[in-house]
């Protein structure tokens, strides 16, 4: 008896083992080759050493058409499970490319739906690492099904558990879908590339000459299309991202974003503050550098960094607590709002406000861009959505006006109107309908036609605008603005604020859902 229990433990033992191989020697090497790493790599990687079980690592296909009657590796090309990642537990699954291209079938997309399920019940981080040929073309309208399977899941999961997808290789097809529904997309420079329809496909029907990584490279859809939140070197940094981001944010939406003590004092004075903002006012300064200057130990997570570069998004711990940042970026076409950045800060927005993450926004902003690029592709809705994303969140909110809110862009970025439970401004903040040169022509255009030297009594009615509006102690006494404060407070101001509003409770009329301007 006790030989037959043996020869069976040995016997588990070499089909786990062989199960571990994936697609074998060789396509781990070409792997490899690529500057890839394996499924297994990743996951040991991206988990806390020695908190990775995996499940269903027995699972196989059970088709029989085309010749896959004769290959059945075990995993059917993913693996899946749950481990900690930095002491939070998660579930992720990682496609492996040496198995059948990592294509997704029936088995496949089952594993991952069954992990799915499991992190919405336990209300802990999904993530994903994509590295697939697309669906199992032997396997049919079955692999559609499970593609459909696995997209209806982001779906029903997308507020309540935070999604991360990292393309680590090629995700065409119906597989870009499942990333697009989720929270944030990482690629990885010159290994990754996500579009509908490949090269080939172009090239047939627009007669495009394109390659991959032209079509739908890292770099294309962080900077064009905005399709990716993050751009890493290689897998490993990939990861490292992965984990960075989840120090910000929380396990579900029930609970409290994380709390990340360190000694950064609260009482820190920002002096580096005092003069960023130019005398002249249509001079530019980076924002960045404002939100570095309060961020706890200088450290700003960037989203979305190389699109939209005229609205900036990002995380920041404020005396250990996690912030979401909005800002207008004065150093990128003035810091207007426009089609696209109205859409980055509207999604970051409501997933901040889904996950219980407060949000800072930093204004700036001479107005919508004019244009009528703009208003053909619907600045109006877009800018609306931005409009929506602030008003519908219910989340603590503090705004700091730095210098320029003007016209409809001051309604928009979280002014007091639209519920803005602190609104603060540096003594250097502009609030008005517009800018002096605009308005004196529409206030004074019969005074500037009739005088004598028409520039110089321009001039001489810009000043009087600005020593009226250029300032922020008329919406002070409207109270409008809280507070007004030297910049080298904002730090100290913030965090007394956000933890004054720590037990912030605010609702929303009972609904289904909005209906947001798509």
């Amino acid at each position: 008896m006790s030989k037959s229990i043996d020869a069976k433990i040995e016997k588990l033992k070499i089909i786990k083992e062989k199960a571990r191989l994936g697609g074998g020697k060789d396509r781990i090497e070409a792997q490899h080759k690529k500057g890839k790493l394996t499924a297994r790599e990743r996951i040991d990687l991206l988990a806390d050493k020695g908190t990775f079980t995996e499940i269903d690592m027995l699972a196989h296909h059970h088709s029989t058409s085309f010749g896959l009657d004769k290959v059945k590796p075990l995993g059917d090309g993913v693996v899946t499970g749950y481990a900690y990642i930095d002491g939070t537990k998660s579930f992720i699954f990682s496609q492996d490319f040496t198995v059948l291209g990592g294509s997704l079938a029936e088995q496949h997309g089952r594993k991952i739906v069954k992990i799915m399920e499991h992190a919405m019940k336990l209300g802990t981080p999904l993530i994903g690492l994509n590295d697939s040929g697309g669906a199992r073309v032997q396997e049919g309208v079955i692999s559609l099904g499970a593609y459909a399977d696995i997209f209806l899941l982001n779906t029903l999961a997308s507020g309540v558990i935070p999604q991360i997808s990292v393309i680590m290789g090629p995700c065409a097809g119906g597989a870009v879908y499942s990333p697009a529904i989720t929270d944030f997309v990482i690629m990885v420079k010159n290994t990754s590339y996500m579009f509908v329809t490949g090269p080939k496909v172009v090239k047939t029907v627009t007669h495009e000459e394109l390659t991959a990584e032209d079509l739908g490279g890292a770099s294309v859809h962080a900077g064009k299309s905005g399709v990716a939140h993050f751009v890493a070197e290689n897998d490993m940094q990939a990861l490292e991202l992965v984990k960075k981001l989840l120090t910000f944010i929380p396990s579900n939406n029930k609970e409290e974003a994380p709390f990340v003590p360190n000694n950064d004092p609260t009482d820190r004075l920002n002096d580096d503050l005092t003069h960023i903002i130019p005398e002249n006012s249509n001079m530019p300064y980076d924002i960045k550098e404002v939100i570095k200057s309060v961020a706890d130990n200088h450290d700003f997570l960037e989203v979305h960094k190389d699109y939209a570069q005229n609205i900036v998004v990002g995380f920041i711990h404020l005396g250990g607590r996690s912030v979401g940042v909005v800002a207008n970026q004065p150093a990128v076409l003035a810091g207007v709002l426009d089609i696209n950045s109205s859409k980055k800060a509207a999604r970051f927005i409501r997933f901040c406000d889904a996950f219980n993450i407060p949000l800072l926004t930093f204004e700036d902003v001479p107005g919508f861009m004019p244009g009528k690029d703009q208003e053909w592709g619907g600045i109006i809705a877009n800018g609306a959505k931005l409009l929506y994303a602030y008003c519908e969140a219910t989340v603590p909110k503090v705004t700091v006006i730095t210098r320029k809110a003007y016209g409809g862009a001051y309604d928009v970025m979280s002014s007091k109107h639209i519920r803005g439970d602190f609104n603060f401004a540096w003594p250097t903040a502009e609030m008005a309908v517009m800018g002096a040169k605009g308005a004196v022509e529409i206030i004074f255009k019969k005074e500037i036609d009739g005088a004598e030297d028409k520039e110089a009594k321009q001039l001489e009615l810009e000043e009087m605008y600005n020593e009226k509006f250029a300032n922020p102690y008329i919406a002070a006494s409207y109270g409008y603005i809280d507070d007004v404060f030297e910049p080298k407070f904002t730090r100290q101001r913030l965090i007394d604020t956000f933890k004054i509003l720590e037990n912030k409770v605010d609702t929303n009329p009972t609904k289904k859902h909005g209906n947001i301007p798509l």
